[in-house]
């Protein structure tokens, strides 16, 4: 016999029987088995039974701080709310934000977006002066026991600080203007008012994307016509402006085309029951957010992030600018569930 006629009888034998392939095979699993099972873990997504949401912290986005990307930042928290705004590649930081929560015990929150242009002055003016004024109204209101109509107490501070800042703005030749954004809740009532395209989304029971206000734009038949009866025109270059120079068709400041009537500050106004909505959370954010993300695809990003609303804010702005967004983003996150609007509106829980 000779020794490859050995080998071969061997092998058939002893090597390739059912049981040695299955023994090797069992031999390879244990050798690879801790790294399958990181990969079965890694994919593997622990959710709240109730409502759905990750609660594990997502660390690990394949994006840089922006303090390696050189840009004026800005956060703030309070409680379940937060905002972080991002200059982008803007030369010139223009957005502001600003978060009230239940203010001196009333049970009542304010928050907000102003996206400015043209400058900061108008964002910057009517941040402080619109929450200013409408604190005073709403203390006052509370204090004197009296109820008091939010539609009608916001567009007349609107158009209050729309005066003031256009009489401010003309004195120092300041030609700048703003968007206006902001949500007042009282218990489970929700006030959101808007001039400009600023956006606002709340995410319902159901994880779906219910928008909170309208976006003001010349190419909008309503807005078109408005601006026509007053002898004004829209023109396309990139986008549609009106005169030709801005990208919004309603806004405060903007003084050398509020004259004319062809920009205003009247906002829409919208009132939503939150007893119905049921709501996980609330984004309110400048266009430069809406420019490259649509309300679903936002509200199904935070939602994965909503334990920590500000690393939420923070990590859907960075990827705004990662998917090319020219303008400066500002989002603010308001986290609705666990209780979210109870401590939001102690007094009227």
């Amino acid at each position: 016999m000779t020794t490859a006629t050995f080998l071969n009888r061997f092998l058939r034998k002893y090597v390739f029987t059912v049981e040695s392939l299955l023994f090797i095979g069992l031999l390879i699993f244990l050798y690879h088995s801790s790294s399958i099972w990181q990969y079965i873990l890694s994919k593997g997504k622990q959710t709240d039974p109730d409502i759905g949401i990750n609660e594990n912290p997502v660390h690990h986005e394949h994006i840089f701080p922006p303090e390696q990307l050189g840009r004026v930042a800005w956060e703030l928290q309070k409680d379940l709310a937060a905002a972080y705004a991002l200059q982008g590649r803007r030369p010139h930081m223009e957005d502001r934000f600003n978060i009230v929560s239940d203010l001196e015990q009333t049970g009542i929150s304010l928050f907000g977006i102003f996206d400015g242009h043209g400058g900061e002055f108008a964002a910057e003016f009517t941040e402080k002066t619109l929450f200013k004024y409408l604190l005073i109204r709403i203390i006052s209101a509370e204090l004197d026991e009296q109820t008091e109509n939010f539609t009608q107490m916001i567009m007349e501070e609107v158009n209050r600080v729309d005066t003031q800042l256009i009489k401010a703005a003309k004195a120092n030749s300041d030609i700048s203007g703003t968007t206006a954004l902001f949500a007042l809740l009282k218990g489970d009532i929700l006030t959101v008012a808007n001039v400009g395209d600023s956006r606002g989304v709340i995410c319902d029971k159901n994880s779906k994307a219910i928008p909170l206000s309208y976006d003001h734009k010349p190419y909008n038949i309503k807005e078109r016509q408005r601006i026509k009866e007053v002898g004004g025109f829209i023109s396309f270059n990139g986008v549609w402006r009106v005169a030709g120079v801005l990208a919004t068709s309603r806004a405060l400041g903007d003084f050398p085309l509020k004259d004319t009537k062809m920009v205003i500050a009247d906002p829409d106004i919208l009132t939503f029951n939150l007893k119905f909505l049921q709501p996980y959370f609330m984004i309110l954010a400048s266009d430069g957010l809406w420019d490259v993300f649509s309300n679903q695809e936002a509200v199904d990003f935070i939602k994965d992030r909503l334990h920590e609303p500000l690393f939420g804010a923070k990590s859907l702005v960075l990827q705004a600018y990662y998917r090319g967004s020219s303008d400066n983003i500002s989002v603010m996150v308001v986290n609705f569930s666990r209780g979210g609007i109870s401590k939001f509106t102690s007094k009227h829980s």
